[in-house]
């Protein structure tokens, strides 16, 4: 039987799109101020009103970029969009999709533990399909495409950090809720080691 494939131009647009349209709607989370509101505050607590939007902006584009960056060099390793590849990369941009919808449930539920918890949970789901995905890849196209064994490893244990993180944030909601809302943090600096070790790895690989 004879495996239908896709045109993997069009599937690497189509993503980019998506990614750029939910980056971008993203800002539209952070509520202008009527001309009431700036007569009636400063300037300077219409700001500081709008904390927890920009909180919820930046680290939500932050996180998108960081897929996005992800997703660019994973798919560079795809030499045939498959149908079974087709569909994960579809369900994981379903997740990003989500994404303007879960950090508005933040932001405006900024001192409740429920929509920060959904937060965590949708950015988790992300992680497993991109888990998912470039498990997907590195087998099926079986170091052809140069997708070595350290590459898979180094990409597979980034999304590992993502994923545990925004596990771990989730479940700290509920006993250490701060605490929880400051734990992406940790998400770019293990991410920064992982990169430096992985880089040795392939410099001694080369």
């Amino acid at each position: 039987m004879i495996q239908e494939t896709y045109d993997k131009a069009r599937v690497v647009n189509f993503s980019d799109a998506v990614f750029s349209i939910v980056m971008t709607l993203l800002i539209l989370e952070v509520g202008v101020p009527s001309i009431a509101t700036l007569n009636k505050l400063s300037f300077g607590a219409v700001l500081a009103n709008r904390i927890p939007d920009f909180i919820g902006l930046v680290v939500s584009f932050l996180v998108s970029a960081l897929y996005w960056i992800g997703h660019i060099k994973l798919m560079k390793f795809v030499s045939v969009v498959t149908g079974k590849l087709l569909w994960i990369n579809i369900f994981f941009l379903l997740t990003i999709v989500l994404l303007p919808f879960s950090t508005a449930m933040y932001v405006n539920g900024f001192d409740y533990p429920g929509p920060f918890m959904f937060y965590c949970i949708n950015l988790a789901v992300i992680g497993a399909f991109n888990l998912i995905m470039t498990r997907y890849v590195y087998y099926s196209e079986n170091k052809k495409t140069g997708f070595i064994r350290v590459l898979y490893r180094w990409y597979r244990a980034r999304a590992i950090n993502v994923l545990i993180i925004w596990v771990l944030a989730a479940l700290c909601t509920l006993v250490f809720p701060m605490f929880a809302r400051m734990i992406f943090v940790f998400l770019f600096v293990v991410q920064f080691l992982i990169d430096r070790r992985f880089k040795k790895k392939m410099t001694l690989v080369e």
